[in-house]
């Protein structure tokens, strides 16, 4: 020690050693976004002309979606999520979308539906509709309302 503070070599590869610890620590910190799904953009559904599109023709637009509606033929759902995580917390989901499109029983579109969540409630964004039957809304916000209430250790084999 040179009058109470650390010189030379040591004192060269402390200060470089804090400026990393501080840097690690402000990182840590940092916020991490990540999404999840697939939700076709407000362009893409332009595509989709409700009353002529087939289903081949929503495939073609913007793709087959990752879930389809219980009843045969009756809707594809496009989900979309978006989580922010910051240092060692547990991811928080921040935004959630679902694009419905549904159909006739020929396998036309008769509806395509934004959804979005307001204080955990499934929420219209946006609607195309030839009637006034809303199908497999039910369906709709069970989706929306059940993803990310899952538990891994509801899956564990606990014995």
């Amino acid at each position: 020690m040179k009058n109470g503070k650390f010189g030379g070599k040591f004192g060269s590869v402390l200060r470089i050693g804090m400026a990393g610890l501080v840097l690690a620590v402000v990182a840590a910190c940092s916020a991490i976004y990540s999404n999840h799904g697939y939700v076709p953009t407000d362009k893409d559904l332009e595509e989709v002309v409700v009353g002529q599109s087939t289903q081949q023709d929503v495939a073609d637009a913007i793709g087959r979606p990752s879930s389809i509606g219980i009843l045969t033929g009756s809707g594809w759902y496009y989900v979309g999520s978006r989580f922010k995580q910051v240092g060692l917390r547990a991811p928080v989901e921040i935004d959630r979308q679902v694009v419905a499109v549904t159909y006739d029983d020929e396998g036309v579109v008769s509806n395509v539906e934004r959804f979005g969540l307001e204080k955990g409630q499934a929420v219209v964004i946006s609607r195309r509709v030839t009637d006034s039957n809303i199908k497999g809304l039910s369906f709709l916000q069970q989706l929306l309302g059940n993803i990310g209430n899952l538990n891994a250790a509801d899956f564990l084999n606990k014995n």
